[in-house]
């Protein structure tokens, strides 16, 4: 008999919350469904790598929706390193109606930047993430009016682009 791999919660609100989006990122991503939060908002001022906006999150009350996934321990690392753990995101511990404690990445205080603007596909596929889990209309509206800019590395453009078409697949 196989022993069952540990797992946790995990609180999705960015790029990852597209399950193919996810899954294609670590195997063990099963969603388990999506959850409000109304005393936190969805911000895109973190700081990237590519020095462009990506998303967090702050405790102002706007309301923020998530989907919650459950992942396997060795995988959580693994998403730990893609997300940038002590590189401009930390791990936090939010509490979400109907499923409780989850894991969330917070961008570092040292990596916010009001002034920054995400790239194009970026902005994509958040909101394909949004329509995908039949989020409100106001707040996938919020998100499509967010504005972008283009990236200028056309390798990460093009790479991202093909992710993008693969997620507005039905």
């Amino acid at each position: 008999m196989t022993r069952k791999q540990p797992t946790s919660l995990y609180a999705a609100y960015g790029s990852n919350l597209h399950p193919q989006r996810l899954r294609e990122r670590i195997r063990s991503a099963t969603l388990r469904g999506t959850g409000f939060l109304r005393n936190y908002t969805l911000q895109f001022h973190k700081r990237g790598q590519d020095q462009s906006a990506k998303c967090g999150i702050t405790d102002c009350g706007q309301g923020l929706h998530v989907a919650v996934y459950e992942v396997d321990a060795a995988d959580k690392k693994v998403l730990d390193t893609i997300e940038g753990v002590g590189k401009g995101y930390d791990i936090d511990e939010i509490s979400v109606p109907g499923f409780g404690k989850c894991f969330t990445y917070v961008a570092s205080h040292t990596h916010i930047d009001e002034l920054l603007e995400p790239f194009d596909w970026y902005r994509e596929m958040v909101l394909l993430g949004c329509l995908r889990h039949a989020f409100p209309a106001p707040y996938c509206e919020r998100i499509a009016a967010i504005p972008v800019i283009e990236d200028p590395d056309p390798v990460r453009r093009d790479r991202n682009w093909s992710t993008v078409n693969v997620l507005r697949r039905p």
